[in-house]
């Protein structure tokens, strides 16, 4: 019943705007403010770009903060065409699409830059091509940023050494992956939804989680949470989804529209989660309330050397042959990445 009535209510929503643009329903699950969280910077931008450049012929209506289902669900809802527009977690998609378990190789990265380059580069258009050819009824529009590098909070002890995650009970998405990346650390995996998170933090069900610094920040995970660890083990874009039917239905002046505002999109995201990072609302703020720690060059690769061989024999036993291809792919062009230099 609940289902139904969201979907009624959107209905309703849509129709409302029918007589003066084709609307453009977007749905996620986080707060609706741009100055706040990545995601409601890049549906801000896109649909700020879309009204403008199409001259009112289209307008983007946003659902965010879970308004219509959970990440999941969304990604769900834009297939069945209920909404046309999601952005989704790589948690969100590995129901639909498996092979995004490729993006969780551990401590890939060298620098925030290095991402850039992999998911503008021959990796991501490998990567939507994929996509787009196993679940057919999406057309990827790019790959914004979810706030950054991960890193770990938790409430029973300063982590700076892999020693130090014995037996912490760590929140992790429902990925196997993310799974098995902790428990080589040493840590309690536990799989946990989004909306449970602060509660499980709060009533000690869970001792920490990992999230990118402003996920933390906007999260008020330090009300909760006492110790924060700059690990940069994990980088996990969403996946900006909008329906294939509803793409290919619209001229192809506003499909060039569509991508031009999926770049702003992406722009503002990445623009916002250094800016996040850098001031008082990120990794500054967050000193004030919790014990910081830095890993050393030592001890990150004590960390490396403990996760990606459990990554690799996780990825070898259960990934199909498209996916190790993909990996391929990653690596190498992971690599090149970090291997260059800004503006080289």
């Amino acid at each position: 019943m609940k289902t139904i009535l969201k979907t009624l209510c959107l209905g309703t929503a849509l129709v409302s705007g029918a007589a003066q643009a084709e609307t453009i329903g977007f749905g996620h699950d986080n707060k609706a403010d741009p100055f706040e969280n990545p995601a409601h910077a890049c549906t801000a931008v896109f649909a700020n770009v879309v009204a403008a450049d199409t001259n009112g012929e289209y307008e983007v209506e946003v659902f965010p903060s879970n308004q219509l289902g959970s990440a999941s669900e969304h990604v769900q809802m834009v297939r069945d065409g209920v909404i046309q527009m999601t952005l989704a977690s790589t948690g969100a998609m590995a129901g639909y699409y498996p092979r995004i378990d490729v993006l969780n190789l551990p401590f890939a990265f060298r620098n925030n830059a290095s991402t850039y380059k992999v998911f503008d580069g021959p990796f991501g258009k490998a990567l939507a091509e994929d996509m787009e050819a196993e679940l057919g009824d999406l057309v990827v529009l790019g790959f914004p940023d979810t706030g950054g590098f991960f890193a770990v909070t938790n409430s029973q002890r300063e982590i700076a050494k892999l020693a130090d995650f014995e037996g912490i009970r760590v929140r992790t998405m429902t990925l196997p992956s993310h799974q098995k990346i902790m428990q080589a650390l040493g840590a309690e995996a536990y799989p946990l939804a989004w909306g449970q998170v602060y509660s499980g933090l709060q009533t000690g069900v869970i001792d920490g989680q990992m999230n990118p610094v402003p996920t933390i920040s906007f999260a008020k995970f330090p009300e909760v949470q006492k110790y924060l660890t700059l690990t940069n083990h994990l980088f996990s874009p969403y996946t900006l989804l909008i329906n294939r039917d509803f793409y290919e239905g619209m001229s192809p002046e506003a499909q060039a529209t569509l991508h031009d505002a999926a770049e702003e999109c992406v722009t503002a995201s990445r623009g916002l989660s250094r800016i996040i990072e850098a001031s008082d609302r990120g990794l500054a703020g967050l000193m004030d309330q919790m014990e910081v720690t830095a890993l050393s060059a030592e001890d990150r690769a004590a960390m490396v050397e403990a996760t990606q061989p459990a990554f690799e024999a996780y990825a070898a036993e259960t990934l199909d042959e498209g996916a190790l291809t993909l990996l391929d792919l990653f690596k190498t062009e992971v690599q090149a990445a970090n291997e260059s230099a800004y503006l080289d």
